[in-house]
């Protein structure tokens, strides 16, 4: 009986499959892996096609594993770590020197930590400075070159390798409240320069509901106080929103738009270590929030 040939099996298919499994999705897993959406397809059915499996049950709205996509999950964790591994031990680049980070305050407590964790795990010799200021004084200060890169709450969806996520902005308060109810509507709206702010200004005059601002300031833990002792409501991206305050379904409330989070990099050169931070960046917010 002639010997069964031997399969040498790519690991870049493994980590695309690895990212369809964990998203769940062609789409997303195409923006964790930076190739087309088509490319992702074709690869999927290269390794199929290769291991003599079918990996995914492909469904409308989603990618699901058959019993041999999950028998291959831990296997492929195990080539790509020890690939990786290879890749580390035989002098690959060491990343090394500080990163200045631009977040905005509602987004640096809530989404980053993880993201952040996992790169420092990975690269202990980048100091990473972060700078939490609204996205008004982050854009200038990536202008001046004072910051390296940052993320930013816009209206406006970046271009691809850009955009992060979108979110819906909703109204906050405190749990079991009845600030909503009260007129004139007390909103905590921040600073001038908050990303916000206009947006709800303009959907409570469409409205035509009677409100006042309170705590116009530019740090999260004021305004959170004023939520949370039911003095006031405030708009946030739904992600955003802590544990310890309620979205409102009040249904006086006027509806808020969409909004998006960008990742801009300050213009001319960029260090190898700014870059690995908005790469890592990029494929956490795919793996975590789209």
């Amino acid at each position: 009986m002639a010997p069964h040939a031997i399969r040498d099996i790519d690991v870049g298919l493994l980590r695309t499959f690895v990212a369809v499994a964990e998203t769940r999705r062609m789409t997303t897993a195409a923006r964790v892996v930076s190739v087309s959406q088509g490319a992702v397809s074709q690869q999927i059915k290269r390794l199929e096609a290769l291991l003599r499996v079918t990996l995914f049950a492909r469904m409308a709205d989603a990618a699901r594993l058959t019993r041999d996509g999950e028998k291959l999950m831990p296997l492929a964790h195990r080539m790509i770590a020890l690939n990786d591994e290879v890749a580390a031990q035989m002098g690959t680049i060491d990343f090394s020197g500080e990163v200045r980070l631009g977040v905005p305050h509602d987004v640096v407590g809530r989404l980053m930590p993880p993201i952040l964790r996992a790169f420092s795990r990975e690269h202990p010799g980048v100091l990473i400075t972060l700078v939490s200021e609204r996205t008004a004084v982050l854009r200038k200060l990536l202008r001046e070159r004072s910051i390296d890169l940052a993320l930013m709450t816009e209206p406006t969806r970046a271009e691809r390798g850009q955009h992060l996520m979108t979110d819906q902005l909703v109204w906050v308060g405190a749990k079991g409240g009845e600030a909503s109810t009260q007129r004139p509507l007390a909103v905590a709206l921040g600073e001038n320069g908050c990303a916000f702010r206009a947006l709800a200004v303009r959907a409570l005059n469409s409205a035509k509901i009677e409100w006042r601002a309170i705590c116009q300031v530019g740090s999260m833990e004021p305004v959170f106080a004023t939520l949370e002792a039911d003095m006031a409501v405030a708009p946030f991206l739904l992600r955003t929103v802590p544990d310890r305050l309620s979205v409102l379904s009040d249904p006086a409330l006027p509806g808020l738009p969409r909004y998006h989070i960008n990742l801009r990099v300050a213009a001319g050169q960029s260090s190898g270590s700014a870059l690995e931070l908005g790469r890592h960046i990029r494929e956490g917010f795919a793996r975590r929030y789209s």
